[in-house]
């Protein structure tokens, strides 16, 4: 993903006034088709089960209520999720996917469910909501790449009381994963997989008058690391539909109290340059792991900003120097409307896993050596309808292939993802 995050403040003179007439209700219906094919290599260098193909489809439905606030100085309102996955097709032997839990025997589930709802309160320019709750941020992010989003419970704080600038922190303490009915799950970490007890958050979103989009948010996951994130961007308009986007960000992280996870301490980066003009548009990208233990972020979610961050790979090894060569065109020039093409190829190198802590979460890459290189291509073709009642309707299909050497731990993979996604706001 691109890493410039969206301001979150909203204009108080257009929010409707009232716990009933600034409510909302959407429902999201979304189709999901994934195969994913491990070639000969298994599911995973490290994996002792060497499944190598996974193939399931499912229909997922999502509902999202928002209230809006009691009169008074003090407003109280609630927040509320319906969440159902429906399994359509999914094999004994290619299951996995992480769009439907597994039982004991690695089959898939027929279906799940989950529901919850969050209190919130506001006051000014300040709202609090506690209970189930799916941040975005940087640093702790929910997962949304599957069927169903990954949830949190927890306590969150939001403020714009100052005209640009969006401050906002949490404190979580438990997680439902994207696959699951459970609202009691662990929090983990992606690549280590190491458990811990809660995770704090703290940060600030500012656009300054000339458009330059400045974040700085810090995480602590406790008795893991401590983690800090900045960005900057900026966009440039020129005449005749021509801009060019500017951006860069760094995660520090560092290893907290009594590192479960090991020694860390990685500096990760990336930049970015993006030429847009007219229906065309070409993005150049740059990223650097500097650190002996590979980038790790929220398990199942989606907390990585980094630019080469893409469909499969995250190019986040231990040392790992990476770049992206992207290319769109929104064939709405050419009598297309809703039609988008994308397409990227992305390549890593200097890949050195020999010297991460051998007591830590990541010891299982010294065995992989030095000297890891792998590319990816991605392709994607989208269709959003644009006006009538299904507006909004949109139909995806990505593919992608990636390979490495012996060197690089997520090895030779093709797969292709089918979505239709229908968001509905019924009031």
């Amino acid at each position: 993903m691109l890493f410039s995050l969206p301001l979150m403040a909203a204009d108080d003179a257009a929010r409707p006034q009232g716990f009933v007439d600034g409510s909302s209700l959407q429902l999201i219906n979304r189709n999901f088709y994934f195969n994913r094919d491990f070639r000969s290599r298994g599911d995973g260098v490290f994996n002792s089960r060497q499944q190598s193909y996974r193939e399931e489809w499912a229909q997922g439905f999502q509902a999202f209520f928002s209230s809006g606030y009691t009169q008074g100085p003090v407003g109280i309102g609630v927040d509320a999720h319906a969440l159902l996955g429906l399994k359509l097709d999914s094999g004994g032997g290619t299951s996995g996917t992480n769009l439907l839990p597994l039982d004991s025997q690695r089959r898939a589930e027929d279906d799940f469910s989950a529901g919850g709802g969050a209190l919130k309160l506001r006051a000014f320019d300040t709202e609090l909501k506690v209970g189930d709750l799916f941040p975005v941020t940087p640093v702790f992010q929910r997962g949304d790449g599957r069927l169903l989003p990954q949830s949190f419970r927890g306590v969150s704080l939001q403020n714009a009381s100052i005209d640009g600038l969006t401050l906002q922190g949490g404190h979580l303490h438990a997680a439902r994963h994207k696959a699951s009915s459970n609202h009691d799950d662990e929090i983990t970490t992606e690549y280590g997989g190491t458990r811990f007890r809660s995770a704090s958050y703290l940060g600030v979103d500012y656009s300054f008058a000339d458009g330059t989009l400045l974040s700085v948010y810090q995480a602590r996951f406790e008795d893991v690391w401590n983690q800090t994130y900045i960005n900057l961007a900026r966009t440039f308009n020129f005449d005749d539909g021509q801009s060019l986007a500017l951006g860069a960000n760094l995660y520090r992280t560092r290893d907290q109290g009594s590192a479960q996870a090991g020694e860390i301490h990685t500096n990760s980066w990336s930049s970015y340059a993006r030429l847009r003009t007219g229906a065309h548009s070409m993005m150049l990208a740059y990223q650097r792991i500097d650190g002996d233990q590979p980038f790790d972020y929220l398990g199942d979610g989606d907390s990585i900003y980094l630019a080469n961050s893409v469909l499969y790979s995250d190019f986040n090894s231990p040392n790992e120097r990476s770049w992206q060569l992207r290319y769109d065109i929104d064939l709405a020039a050419f009598g297309l409307p809703g039609l988008s093409f994308m397409t990227r190829y992305l390549r890593g190198s200097g890949i050195d896993n020999t010297k991460v802590d051998p007591n830590g979460a990541y010891a299982y890459y010294a065995t992989l050596g030095d000297g890891g290189k792998h590319w990816e291509r991605d392709v994607q073709l989208q269709y959003v309808i644009q006006s009538g009642p299904a507006k909004n309707l949109s139909f995806t299909v990505q593919q992608t292939i990636h390979r490495a050497n012996s060197a690089q731990a997520d090895g030779d993979v093709d797969q292709v993802r089918i979505i239709t996604n229908y968001p509905l706001d019924l009031f």
